[in-house]
């Protein structure tokens, strides 16, 4: 019998351990099973990652076609509508690229919403509307401003937004003045001034007395105008020898807000709006 005491007593203390810490072997079994599937799985993992071939991210699919960047331009014959009485009246308002002109018409009663005063010098004290431009224009502005200050010129804003109703009155005076043709070359009929767009600036300088005049294009700023302003996003928007296009004289004073992409463009190819929006 005593032969079977010592392992007996071994055996029941193993039992009794055992019972008394269940959930730490518990804890251990699923440990070790946890581990055992997560080594199968990272082994299978990298199974997979060694028989798939890799490919380059930068690579793209050989008959996957690029959209060309003039894909969304607003055509001219694509962003008017016919009115009743045969008017063309134009319909992108909002866009950056909206052109008016004496064969495109804005509706009367339309005004940007977000007409903001850039902070550049006036010849004038008034605070008055014409001092507003569409927020993005107007932060161009004082961007075009500075830089024009940083290399020695002194240029000044003179117009910019006007209201159907001002176009009204101004149209009128210049036609009592001077007529209604030579009016029309010089100045727009209400509904086709792009000054009601909230996107076009007059600018002048003190060489030129703060007018707006042909003189101001052979000033240093208006020079300097001609060579930088599409870095900031404007164009020199009624250009010598455009007449027969844009249907007004030479202005090198009116700058026209279009975006930096389109301002470089149109400036490298020495066109005008209406040639760039022209659909091939």
């Amino acid at each position: 019998m005593k032969n079977y005491v010592l392992p007996s007593m071994l055996i029941g203390s193993m039992l009794l351990l055992t019972a008394c810490k269940p959930v730490e072997w518990a804890e251990k079994q699923w440990n070790a099973a946890f581990k055992n599937e997560s080594s199968e799985k990272q082994e299978k993992k990298i199974s997979n990652e060694q028989s798939t071939p890799k490919t380059n991210e930068n690579e793209t699919e050989p008959n996957e076609e690029q959209p060309s960047p003039e894909a969304d331009l607003p055509w001219l014959e694509e962003t008017v509508t016919v009115s009743g009485d045969g008017q063309a009246v134009v319909q992108n308002l909002d866009d950056l690229l909206i052109v008016a002109n004496k064969e495109r018409n804005l509706p009367e009663d339309y005004e940007p919403k977000d007409l903001v005063k850039p902070n550049v010098p006036f010849p004038f004290k008034e605070d008055l509307p014409k001092k507003k431009l569409r927020k993005e224009a107007a932060t161009s502005l004082e961007a075009l401003f500075k830089a024009a200050e940083e290399n020695g010129l002194e240029l000044l804003a003179q117009s910019g937004y006007r209201s159907y109703d001002t176009q009204v009155s101004i149209f009128a005076y210049n036609a009592e003045q001077r007529g209604e043709e030579v009016a029309n070359k010089t100045s727009s009929k209400p509904g086709q001034s792009e000054h009601q767009t909230g996107l076009s600036m007059d600018v002048t300088s003190p060489e030129v007395n703060y007018e707006l005049v042909e003189a101001f294009g052979e000033t240093k700023e208006g020079k300097w105008l001609a060579d930088n302003a599409h870095k900031y996003g404007f164009i020199i928007r009624y250009l010598k020898g455009k007449e027969h296009i844009t249907g007004y004289q030479y202005e090198p004073w009116h700058l026209r807000y279009v975006g930096v992409d389109h301002a470089k463009k149109i400036h490298a190819q020495g066109i005008t709006l209406e040639e760039y929006l022209q659909k091939p």
